[in-house]
């Protein structure tokens, strides 16, 4: 039966997200599984974002992608490490995928290893990657009333970033709207309105990046405070 099927993917799914999550805590990496439909501009945030903590981060990336390897080839050109992934047809990463993609990064000393997992607003968010939290991207150029027509990611998100707000003069979008919807799925998630194209609001977004490497970096895997 096709549920069966299901089931049993993502039940051996989660048993190597286990192994992965094990893995990032014995090496504290802060690992995030960042989100988005296509062009909502998740390689942007991630160049940006590369190139202003590079003093202060070892910083990786995981590229998840149908075909080519253009996303990685922008990442690498800030000096991070970036592995590609070509899933072929496949709509989002699994566990599988990043364990062998991990074979081809350096771990030791990394701070923060990013996946960007495969445009998409469905599939990606059903799958764990043994990340210490899912990161949402939506642009302003895709419609407010995304969150509510794709409720699962952003309730299962630790943040979400609304992209390209400096296009919001020359688009109907309705930002209150949009937040109204996130915050009915997931109270408690910072949202960050960002513009990788100007910088705008990337410093609050850097900021909760801090944080969140800060708390993994003092908690050991057994969650005992170093």
């Amino acid at each position: 039966m096709k549920v069966s099927v299901v089931r049993n993917v993502l039940e051996a799914n989660d048993r190597l997200a286990g192994e992965l999550r094990n893995l990032f805590a014995d090496k504290a990496i802060l690992a995030l599984n960042l989100m988005s439909s296509p062009g909502a501009g998740k390689t942007s945030l991630l160049e940006r974002t590369l190139a202003d903590l590079a003093p202060e981060f070892k910083m990786a990336v995981i590229e998840g992608d149908l075909q080519t390897d253009n996303d990685a080839r922008r990442v690498a050109a800030t000096g991070a490490q970036a592995v590609q992934i070509n899933t072929e047809g496949g709509c989002h990463l699994s566990c599988a995928q990043v364990l062998e993609a991990l074979k081809q990064l350096d771990l030791e000393g990394l701070d923060i290893l990013f996946i960007e997992n495969v445009g998409n607003l469905v599939c990606p968010a059903e799958f764990d990657l043994g990340e210490d939290a899912k990161v949402t991207l939506l642009s302003v150029t895709e419609g407010d009333d995304k969150p509510e027509k794709y409720p699962l990611m952003f309730n299962l998100s630790e943040a979400a970033l609304v992209n390209k707000v400096d296009l919001l003069p020359y688009v109907d979008f309705d930002m209150e709207r949009a937040r109204r919807f996130m915050r009915a799925l997931n109270k408690d998630m910072p949202i960050f309105d960002v513009s990788c194209r100007t910088g705008r609001g990337l410093d609050d977004w850097y900021g909760w990046l801090r944080a969140k490497r800060a708390a993994k970096k003092t908690t050991r895997p057994s969650g005992r405070e170093l």
